[in-house]
């Protein structure tokens, strides 16, 4: 038998890490473009504790989007 952490364990390690990462960051790139926000702000999502705090915010803010919208419809011009 070997160590646990053999230089192949690690490889495997972060390249499955690395991948779920990408693939857990990438859709919120999407929701933080579509709603208004930086989509780097979804690189926070990597951090833990962070993330959690980054979900609220995201479900609870005003999104810009939204904020853009009711302007257009009720005849305010937009702010500059």
């Amino acid at each position: 038998m070997g160590d646990l952490l053999q230089p192949w364990h690690l490889i495997v390690l972060g390249t499955v890490g690395g991948l779920f990462g990408v693939l857990f960051v990438l859709p919120f790139w999407q929701i933080f473009k579509k709603a208004g926000y930086e989509p780097a702000l979804s690189l926070l999502l990597i951090v833990p504790y962070v993330n959690f705090a980054v979900f609220l915010w995201l479900a609870f803010s005003d999104w810009p989007v939204l904020k853009k919208l009711r302007e257009q419809q009720s005849g305010v011009p937009p702010a500059l």
